[in-house]
């Protein structure tokens, strides 16, 4: 069976692959992993292979290396699988522990305040961090492990062929010149929302879905507020603002901290208006529209917003969950598989719990495909729960029910909404997603 990327797919971020070969070495057979792409998804999973034993290669589009998008968070669920693979020490050098979440009305009247991390009796701390130090330090390990060519860049996937055997890879550089192929027994597409190896697999599905929510985004060095690791979610789905600190400032005092701004703008279902995109530069006048209409008590988020520089813009879309992630020795991991709306602080945390399943799948069964349905039996079902939460507003529900309960504000939270019903909404959530502390507590072999 042959797979041929449409050339209009070119334009991805990232394409990654697994590609497990039956090569042999002294006389025996090996497990070869070959993965094209340096997402947070599939640096995880060449790191987690290594830690299985299993040999592999990362190939990737870009031509380089480079720091994309600006803060996400990293809850405990998916900082214990970093911290098996013994980076904890490396992501404190470069992220904030967030110690406490507060949920607010638009106009600043709190809703929910919860610690974080360790401060909530997590043996794990939550991590607030830039999206491309996160990679970073991936990518860090992944060389300091596997050589300083583990990553190769400049491969675009253009086609893919399996049979009874293994798997091949076609790429080209980005003049369209065929660089050698891929060979190997499995390939996993871990390449984001516009996915190469997804269309491949379901070439009918069309664009993202987008709920008709703009997001404006930016970072940059501002006083601490409140703990200097607070983080701050206001607003509901038709008007968030969402601020915390991702890294220590250049000067004492202050913090990187990280702002996004989310307004419905469009009709949920429409197509979205422009191409999804990391590093697409906002327009300035459109974001400072939207700046008035939060209120935050312990922060000028006006002055926040307009002392950055750089500002990035991009449609908030996901897919809709899919009937199956593998076929044959072909399967998706991360966005690639389940991209998401980011409630919740899931999207990268998703991913990293696919690496370790896959990786653990393929280290344990000696049938690539079997492994790889087991791996799909294990993830989708649970991932897809979160993409469907995630399009109501996740643990975040919380507030659009309070602003439709109280859309001007309120001056007694119990007026408006009981506290057994906050906390249904966001323990049900943390279940969900396999974040809650009773299933990040519990040792890594009852899993």
């Amino acid at each position: 069976m042959a797979l041929a990327a449409d050339a209009r797919q070119g334009g991805a971020k990232y394409i990654v692959w697994a590609i497990l070969g039956p090569s042999r070495q002294d006389g025996e057979n090996i497990m070869r992993v070959v993965i094209v792409g340096a997402g947070i998804g599939g640096l995880t999973t060449a790191l987690r292979l290594h830690h299985e034993g299993i040999d592999c290669q990362v190939y990737e589009h870009s031509e380089q290396d480079r720091e994309l998008g600006v803060g996400i968070n990293t809850l405990p669920h998916a900082v214990k699988e970093l911290a098996e693979l013994g980076l904890l020490d490396r992501l404190d050098e470069v992220a904030i522990r967030t110690h406490e979440l507060f949920y607010t009305h638009r106009l600043g009247h709190e809703i929910l305040r919860k610690p974080c991390g360790m401060d909530a009796g997590f043996t794990l701390p939550q991590f607030s961090i830039h999206r491309g130090r996160l990679q970073r330090v991936l990518l860090g390990a992944l060389r300091e492990r596997l050589g300083a060519d583990a990553v190769r860049t400049g491969h675009r996937l253009v086609g893919v062929e399996q049979d009874a055997s293994g798997v091949r890879a076609q790429f080209v550089d980005r003049r369209g010149h065929a660089l050698d192929p891929a060979c190997g027994d499995v390939l996993v597409g871990a390449d984001g929302i516009h996915s190469t190896v997804r269309s491949l697999l379901f070439p009918a599905e069309g664009i993202p879905r987008w709920n008709g929510v703009m997001m404006w985004r930016g970072a940059t060095d501002w006083p601490e507020f409140r703990t200097g690791r607070s983080m701050i979610i206001a607003g509901g789905t038709a008007a968030k603002l969402v601020v915390y600190p991702i890294a220590e400032g250049q000067t004492p005092g202050t913090k990187l901290t990280n702002w996004a701004i989310c307004v419905l703008t469009g009709r949920d279902g429409d197509p979205p208006p422009r191409r999804q995109d990391w590093s697409r530069p906002a327009d300035p006048a459109e974001l400072e529209r939207h700046v008035g209409r939060f209120r935050l008590p312990h922060l000028d988020h006006a002055g926040l917003v307009k002392a950055t520089v750089e500002c990035f813009e991009f449609p908030m879309c996901d897919r809709d969950p899919l009937p199956y992630w593998s076929q044959g020795r072909v399967t998706l991991l991360g966005d690639a598989a389940h991209p998401m709306y980011p409630m919740g602080s899931n999207g990268a945390g998703q991913a990293i719990l696919d690496a370790t399943s896959l990786s653990g799948h393929l280290a344990h069964h000696a049938d690539p495909a079997r492994a790889l349905q087991m791996y799909q039996d294990d993830r989708l079902p649970a991932t897809s729960e979160v993409v469907l939460r995630n399009r109501v507003g996740g643990p975040e529900s919380v507030i659009d029910e309070v602003e439709r309960r109280a859309p001007e504000g309120f001056s007694r939270l119990a007026d408006v909404i009981d506290a057994a019903e906050l906390e249904t909404a966001v323990h049900g959530y943390a279940q969900a997603s396999g974040s809650s502390r009773e299933q990040v507590n519990r040792p890594s072999s009852s899993r």
